[in-house]
């Protein structure tokens, strides 16, 4: 028996974790919050201490926002758009990028912006009624993200 169900796999899933130095980073906090509860008592330090390290790294996990095309829908963090409402989706690295992350950056766009991922794709918005101009998303694999934006317009 076939399965004549439409897929609603996605095409393109990506999660922007932050980056290992930054939780690392953020980790280091507990052992400064440790330090204050050295006068209660040391096994309280050491738990408390972990605690905080352990939930600011969880939390920094947990709010990563995710990027992916479903069927005819980019997602974008919280944010999402039918891609027929798209232009052609342009991926850039390097000194490309960075020109799109920083002068290059349209005003009246949607911006999904995360330090230390290079890649960004930038996807003009064609719909008259949005006011918004384009959307600019961070991705470690520009090259796919735009593959499966252009996938799903031509599936839409």
């Amino acid at each position: 028996m076939q399965n004549t169900g439409t897929d609603t796999r996605p095409r393109y899933r990506e999660r922007l974790a932050p980056s290992l130095w930054l939780l690392v980073t953020v980790a280091v906090a507990g052992p400064m919050v440790s330090l204050v509860f050295v006068p209660i008592g040391s096994t309280v330090a050491l738990i408390v201490g972990a605690a905080v390290s352990a939930l600011l790294v969880l939390t920094f996990v947990a709010a990563t926002p995710v990027v992916s095309v479903e069927g005819a829908i980019l997602r974008a963090g919280r944010a999402h758009i039918d891609v027929g409402h798209l232009g052609d989706p342009v991926a850039l690295t390097g000194a490309d990028a960075r020109h799109a992350r920083g002068p290059g950056l349209p005003a009246r766009g949607w911006h999904l912006i995360r330090g230390g991922i290079d890649g960004i794709v930038v996807v003009p918005n064609l719909d008259v009624d949005d006011p918004v101009d384009a959307w600019t998303i961070s991705t470690r694999t520009p090259d796919r993200l735009a593959a499966a934006i252009r996938a799903a317009q031509i599936g839409a």
